[in-house]
């Protein structure tokens, strides 16, 4: 049974969408975005619809596949008890400024002018994809937080330094 289970779960990895590149981006007045060619190759079939927030840590907005959001909903749904005061406070804020979002037939998602306004966002964006989700950036701020080589080398030493990644 063990084994079954650990093979579900290695077909859920294999499916999941995963999101590679940075592509520079207009957004319409109204708030429009034709969602590039690039991710919309990197989608599973048929998935249209997203589920996009501000993020907690950055200022930027963060967008999932449905399917990856609701994995995420499901991991907070067995962590979390609506009837703790903190678990009750913190789900508050993490819905706060979330909204539902599906592709349009010219492969258009419109964003709430709100989320747009939370992180500076007016014309020119940038699209980041980091794995299972895509970040959404003000050009400006994304083209100002660069990290030289040698603070990378050393969050990567500190992050994966001590880790055996042969698990």
């Amino acid at each position: 049974m063990e084994k079954i289970y650990l093979l579900l779960q290695c077909q859920n990895v294999a499916t999941m969408t995963s999101f590679i590149g940075d592509i520079t981006c207009k957004i319409e007045s109204k708030g429009r975005l034709l969602f590039p060619s690039v991710f919309k190759k990197q989608l599973e079939k048929n998935d249209d619809k997203f589920v996009i927030k501000k993020d907690i840590y950055e200022k930027c907005l963060i967008l999932y596949t449905f399917d990856e959001w609701e994995r995420q909903i499901a991991i907070l749904r067995k962590k979390l008890n609506l009837y703790n005061k903190d678990h009750s406070r913190f789900l508050r804020e993490f819905y706060k400024n979330t909204a539902e979002l599906t592709l349009d037939s010219s492969n258009r998602i419109l964003i709430p002018r709100n989320l747009l306004e939370l992180v500076d966002i007016e014309k020119e964006i940038v699209m980041l994809g980091l794995d299972s989700k895509i970040e959404i950036w003000a050009k400006e701020v994304y083209d100002n937080m660069e990290t030289d080589d040698n603070e990378f080398a050393d969050l990567a030493q500190n992050i994966l330094g001590n880790i055996d990644l042969n698990d």
